[in-house]
C-alpha cells in the first residue's frame, strides 16, 4: 500500500540541538577548538554603558567567519543562510527559537570598530583557526574582498 506523510506541525516539542548536530561535524569541532572569549576586552571601548544592549561581539565575528567559510558575500545571506544549519546555530550559540541579529546589524557593527581595526580582529581569528588546524591559512576574505596573505603574515589588500 501505497503511504503518504502527513505533516502537522506541533505545539511542544522536545529538541536538543547539540543531539543533531554530530560529533564529527565541523561547525562543532571549531567551537570547541575557538575560545574567543578575548574579543570581549578588545572590544570594549567602542561599546557605550546605557542604551539598548548590542551583538554580542563573538556572535559578531562567528557570523563573520562563517560567511567567510561559507562563501557567502553579503550580511542578509549570512544571516539568511545560518538561519537554515542546525549546525551554524550551535556554532553561534542560538537555539531554534532565538531569532538572530539583523543583518544590517552586522553591517553597523562592522562600521563601529572601522576597517582597521575590524580587521586586525578578524585576522587573530582567522589565525587562531589556522593554529588550531581548522583552516589551511591561504587565502582570506574579509567583507567579501580576498585578502591575499604574505609571507611574514601581513596582509595586503
Amino acid at each position: 500500500m501505497q503511504g503518504k506523510k502527513r505533516y502537522a506541525e506541533k505545539l511542544f516539542t522536545t529538541f536538543q540541538l547539540s543531539s543533531y548536530v554530530p560529533e564529527d561535524n565541523f561547525y562543532r569541532r571549531l567551537k570547541q577548538a575557538l575560545d574567543l572569549q578575548w574579543l570581549y576586552k578588545s572590544t570594549r571601548g567602542y561599546y557605550g554603558r546605557e542604551g539598548q544592549q548590542s551583538i554580542d561581539p563573538v556572535v559578531f565575528f562567528k557570523l563573520i567567519l562563517v560567511g567567510y567559510l561559507e562563501n557567502l558575500n553579503s550580511d542578509r545571506k549570512i544571516i539568511d543562510h545560518s538561519r537554515l544549519r542546525l549546525d551554524i546555530l550551535f556554532f553561534l550559540g542560538y537555539d531554534l527559537d532565538e531569532e538572530l541579529p539583523w543583518h544590517s546589524t552586522i553591517s553597523r557593527t562592522r562600521v563601529l570598530f572601522g576597517e582597521s581595526v575590524f580587521r586586525e580582529l578578524f585576522s587573530k581569528v582567522l589565525t587562531l583557526c589556522v593554529s588550531k588546524q581548522m583552516l589551511s591559512g591561504r587565502r582570506q576574505a574579509i567583507d567579501s574582498a580576498y585578502i591575499s596573505q604574505c609571507k611574514h603574515g601581513s596582509f595586503s589588500g
